[in-house]
């Protein structure tokens, strides 16, 4: 059985920016960046639609009340060892 592929950060910083519809390339996007705040200038909104687009093409669970939560959206590096660790196969 061939070793399951891990999602490149790239990957998931495409799916931000179409989700979110930002002006911004996803190459930029630098992987240690903060996507909150002083980073991309994400808020509360913009987590509950990445949150759905993440769990509909990974098949992910991001709860908003969970203690964890705001430390997977700080930065894309983040996001994306959580998603490799979490989605559905």
């Amino acid at each position: 059985m061939m070793a399951e592929q891990l999602v490149p950060e790239i990957e998931i910083a495409e799916l931000i920016v179409s989700t979110l519809k930002l002006e911004v390339v996803p190459g930029d996007i630098r992987p240690d960046d903060a996507l909150f705040g002083e980073g991309l200038g994400l808020d509360s909104i913009d987590a509950l639609e990445l949150a759905l687009a993440l769990s509909l093409r990974y098949g992910v669970e991001i709860k908003a009340d969970d203690a964890d939560t705001p430390d997977l959206f700080a930065s894309l590096r983040k996001l994306t060892i959580f998603v490799n660790a979490n989605r559905a196969t």
